[in-house]
């Protein structure tokens, strides 16, 4: 990672502005508040913010096919070939934070091929990330369309949401978009545009970040193998990320591994007191 990368950007609104080359990021300081459905406080999440180029595309380097999905707790959705439960890694995600943007596009395909190739059971879990608006309300309504979404082709429409990830401080994820991207996915039926409309899976959003929260969720993006968050060289490298999952070993009979999540992924910061 370059220092370009690295190099902070501030938000429009008076504050100083610096470009750097063709790369930008921007730190920003996310306090999630406590969630009362759930009575869990997650006391602050600082994220990295990528570049995001608003072009309502999202790169992928693998175009195979895809493994199976299915609808857990929370709005979280498997992927998976039937029988293999391990290795598993689990994806905590914000579909407005530009970070998780960039780690879709880095890594994105080679989750869904090790998925496919039976290598790794791929869990993505949605939530609410960002306190500020409009970043909040962007956030929420999104994670509420992927819940409704039938999860089918929820693969696709997760795809779909960072290919048209709203610019920083600009209100996007618009009801009538999130319909409208799902009927071009298939979604043409009344149930998936009420659920939109009506927020019906909100309550599933917010017990998704409280359970977050418990499984020690800090920072963004945040990818865990087996129970243990990945350091930098595996968020940053599908090559690494491979091996990673080699190292980890298959075995329908293995349980996850709960190891105390260690190391700062690129593109992430720490949770500050």
């Amino acid at each position: 990672m370059s220092e370009q990368d690295r190099g902070p950007r501030r938000p429009a609104g008076g504050r100083p502005r610096t470009e750097a080359g063709e790369r930008r990021r921007r730190l920003l300081v996310v306090v999630l508040g406590g969630i009362a459905a759930a009575a869990v406080a997650i006391a602050g999440i600082v994220v990295a913010v990528a570049r995001h180029d608003g072009d309502g595309a999202l790169e992928s380097s693998y175009d195979g096919p895809l493994a199976p999905t299915a609808r857990e707790q929370y709005g979280a959705v498997a992927m998976g070939r039937p029988g293999v439960t391990t290795p598993v890694l689990d994806l905590y995600e914000d579909f407005q934070c530009p970070a998780c943007r960039a780690l879709e596009r880095r890594i994105g395909g080679t989750l869904k091929q090790l998925a496919a190739e039976g290598r790794a059971r791929v869990v993505y879990r949605p939530f609410q990330l960002f306190q500020q608006e409009p970043l909040m309300s962007n956030s929420r309504r999104a994670a509420n369309a992927a819940a409704c979404f039938p999860v089918g082709a929820w693969v696709r429409y997760h795809d779909k949401l960072y290919g048209e990830q709203p610019p920083e401080g600009d209100v996007g994820f618009r009801n009538q978009d999130l319909i409208d991207w799902g009927a071009r996915l298939g979604a043409t039926g009344p149930e998936f545009a009420d659920c939109v409309n009506r927020s019906q899976q909100i309550d599933q959003v917010e017990k998704a970040s409280a359970q977050a929260g418990r499984a020690g969720v800090d920072a963004t993006p945040f990818l865990a193998l087996n129970g243990r968050r990945v350091d930098d060289d595996v968020l940053g490298s599908p090559d690494e990320l491979r091996k990673a999952v080699a190292a980890a070993g298959g075995g329908e009979h293995r349980a996850p591994g709960r190891a105390r999540a260690t190391g700062v992924a690129t593109g992430r910061h720490q949770a500050r007191p």
